[in-house]
Parts: C-alpha cells; structure tokens; sequence
C-alpha cells in the first residue's frame, strides 16, 4: 500500500502531468492513506483467514475491494480539493493509483498465498478432517483432498452411517466411527472440517449430523446431488473442481459485523455517560428497599458458549434461587421487590447491561444470553438450540420482540424460531428495525426482555 503510494507521489509531483498549487507532504498522506485502507479492508474482510484461499479468488477479491475504495478515496480529494478551489483532478489521476495499487497490493498477496500453500503441503499448518459417508461420493471427496496436499486437509478416515468401524489404519481410508460418535470424534482428533457426502434421500441423516456438530465450531461441507447443481438450487464452493456446500455460513458480511460491533462501542459509551443519573437513583433505591448488592451477576452463555457474568441491576431479594436452584422467572413472581418490580416494567434493570455490550460480551441485538444449566438442558429436548451460540447474545432480539415471556418449554422453542429467524437473516437492516420495535414495545409496555 506505501509503496504504491509512494510511485503515485512521484508520478503526480514530479513528472508534471497534474496541476498543483501546493506540493503535498509524503508522510502525513501516507498515514493517512494507510489508516483508510486498513480499516477498509478490515470492513471488507480482507484480513479475514482464507484457509487455502485460491488465489485467483484472492486477486478477484481485491479488484472489487480496491475499485470501490479508490472511488470512494478519490471522492474524498475531489470534494476536498472542491473545497479549497482547486481544479478537479483528471481521470488518469484515479487509474494511476489504482493500476499501481492494485498491482503491488496482489502480488504482494499472491506471494504470500504461494508461500502458504507451498507450507501446507510441507505439512505445516494443516487441519484434520473427516468425511461423513462410505459410498462413491465419500471415496471420490477422499481421493481428491488426498491427492491435492495444497488444500491443507488430512482426512482421518469416514464416519459411517452405521456403527461398524474397522480397525485399519486411517491413512487407507478407513471407517473410524460412526455418525452417532461424531462429536467425540471431533473432539478428541481436533478435527477442523466435516465434509457431508451421504447418499441421495438421506436427509435426517444429514440433519443429525448438523445436530450433532452444534457447538464444536467445525466447518460444515456437503457434497450437493448433480440434479441441484445442475437446477441451480445449491450454491458451491470448489476443491479442485469438486464442488461442496457450505452449511451454515456467516450470512453477514465483514463490514457490516465490523460495522456493528463499532455501533456497539459507540452506543454504550454514550449511554453508559447519559444513563449514569436513572443508574444513581435506581441504586440508591434498590439499597434503600431491601438488603444485598444493587447490581446482580449470573453466569450466561454467549457468542460460541463462552461464559461470562451478565451485570443487572437486582429486582429480587436476595438469594432468591437459594432454596429453588435454577429456575425460570415467571410473572407475579413472589421474589420480585416492589422496586424491581418497576424497574423491570420499565426496563431500567437491563442499563448495566450497557457493560457487558462494551466489554464485547454481548451486542444491542442478538438472542437473549441463556444460562449454562438451560443451555445443556434445552439442547438436549430442542434440536438446534446451540444454533443461538453461533452469534454475540444481545440485549433485545427479534424473539423479544414478537413473543412474550418465557414461562414453558413450548415459549421457548417459539421464540428459537425468531431466534434462528434472525440468524439466518442477519443484517444492520435487522438490526435496525428491531430496535425501532423494541422501542415501540417499551413504550407501550408490551413485550419482555429478560
């Protein structure tokens, strides 16, 4: 990037081909310039781990990433140069740029793409797979990522349908386990990649792989069937011309996660300043009325099962699971204080949350943050349920939104369906419109967010 930077500064400064009133400083520009595309490449997702990224596919994605960013760069120094009375620059101003750029920036990156696979297939850095199946499609997937040592994959062998490993060794090929024993599997031989390659019409069986890989935070591959390639129902990625599935992919894009967690930081910051006076009074009335600490912790489980401690402020006597163990509040609940009982209409108590939303535990908007001992309770009876642990919990959510409080099993397998709803559509659009929604429910009183 400073480098083709510094060939444009030459080539504007000392050729003569552009008009300047004023030379510009190299250094303060090349600071400048460099912070702009560090972040935006970091929006973009260009310092996102490619695992085995083609490098056509690399070179594709920084044509688009610096077409965009040099428009927008140079939209800035028009305007600014705009600004200052200065005539515009020409359009070999910007192609300049962006030809040396573009050119410098990919072969550094084809370099050290050529230098990863060149390590991969030394053996240094590669990650363990398994292949799901024993048919032709399994036996095919296996030989091509046996023989193209460049994807970085070592797969361990087959999961079988059926519980009936052999005892050869993995390197042939072998069944090592069976789908039932997935997860073990995957845990004790730190497998990284799971590639699906059933037969046809074996959907639940597919489903009960998808379950059972819930929470090991592996990448899910499938082999598609020839008839929804050819239909164009199936969206493909390819191994050496092998095409496969992605399952359950990150559906935001870099930018707009990048982008919402600094709306988080941004948010909470301010509100942590503007709510410190409703937090004062609020504290002093919650001492005032009963004993025990104005702010209450308790262990939920957040963004790929990490614990942490979610800081309300207390609405309950004290100790008021001592004697029950873990339960679930309901509405009229006897160890709700007359103070926590208005603060909870009017959902002061959830403002410390503003903490963990900094702190990066939690996210404005997201599924609610369940506890550890539901978690395992709940993923045992609703399939999918870990599916939630895939993104940051949030304050307010969509479930929130469009159900009302948890009182049974059944309330919440209603609202993992607005959970998963979300998930799958996520978006800052999402984003933004459920907390349009929730304001309208805390105006009107409707709703529940704990």
């Amino acid at each position: 990037m400073n480098i083709a930077l510094m060939f444009f500064f030459y080539f504007r400064v000392n050729t003569g081909w552009f008009d300047l009133i004023t030379e510009p400083v190299l250094l303060s520009t090349m600071i400048a310039v460099y912070v702009y595309w560090v972040v935006f490449f970091t929006f973009a997702g260009m310092y996102k781990t490619w695992f085995a990224s083609s490098r056509f596919d690399e070179l594709s994605t920084l044509f688009k990433t610096s077409f965009i960013g040099v428009f927008l760069l140079f939209f800035f120094i028009i305007y600014d140069d705009y600004m200052h009375g200065m005539p515009p620059q020409p359009p070999t101003f910007i192609l300049i740029y962006w030809g040396l750029f573009f050119f410098l920036v990919g072969t550094g990156r084809v370099a050290i793409r050529s230098i990863q696979r060149s390590l991969l297939i030394k053996g240094i850095g590669r990650r363990n797979a398994i292949i799901v199946g024993s048919g032709s499609s399994a036996r095919n997937i296996y030989q091509m990522v046996h023989k193209h040592r460049g994807l970085g994959l070592d797969v361990l062998g087959y999961v079988a349908e059926k519980n009936d490993a052999g005892e050869s060794a993995p390197l042939n090929g072998s069944v090592i386990g069976a789908i039932e024993d997935i997860k073990d599997i995957i845990l004790n031989n730190n497998i990284k990649t799971v590639i699906i390659a059933l037969e046809r019409h074996e959907e639940e069986i597919i489903s009960g792989v998808i379950e059972k890989c819930e929470g090991t935070n592996v990448s899910l591959k499938i082999v598609p069937d020839l008839y929804e390639i050819m239909s164009g129902q199936a969206r493909t990625s390819q191994i050496y011309g092998f095409p496969l599935i992605d399952i359950m992919p990150e559906l935001m894009p870099e930018w707009e996660k990048s982008m919402k967690r600094i709306i988080d930081i941004l948010m909470s910051f301010i509100l942590l300043i503007v709510s410190f006076p409703v937090t004062l009074i609020a504290a002093i009335a919650i001492k005032l009325e009963s004993r025990g600490p104005v702010f209450y912790k308790q262990e939920r489980m957040g963004l790929n099962g990490k614990v942490f401690k979610i800081i309300k402020f207390r609405s309950m006597v004290q100790d008021a699971e001592k004697a029950s163990g873990p339960v679930w509040s309901t509405k009229g609940d006897s160890r709700i204080t007359k103070v926590g009982k208005f603060i909870r209409r009017v959902r002061i108590d959830e403002i410390p949350q503003i903490i963990n939303i900094f702190k990066g535990e939690m996210s404005f908007v997201g599924p609610r943050p369940e506890r550890p001992f539901f978690v395992e309770k709940l993923s045992q009876e609703i399939p999918l349920y870990k599916r939630r642990l895939k993104v940051r919990p949030g304050v307010t959510g969509w479930a929130q939104v469009k159900h009302k409080y948890d009182e049974s099993i059944d309330d919440v397998k209603v609202k993992l369906r607005y959970d998963l709803f979300y998930i799958e559509n996520i978006s800052l659009r999402m984003d933004f419109k459920i907390i349009f929604r929730t304001v309208f429910v805390v105006l009107f009183g409707k709703g529940h967010f704990e």
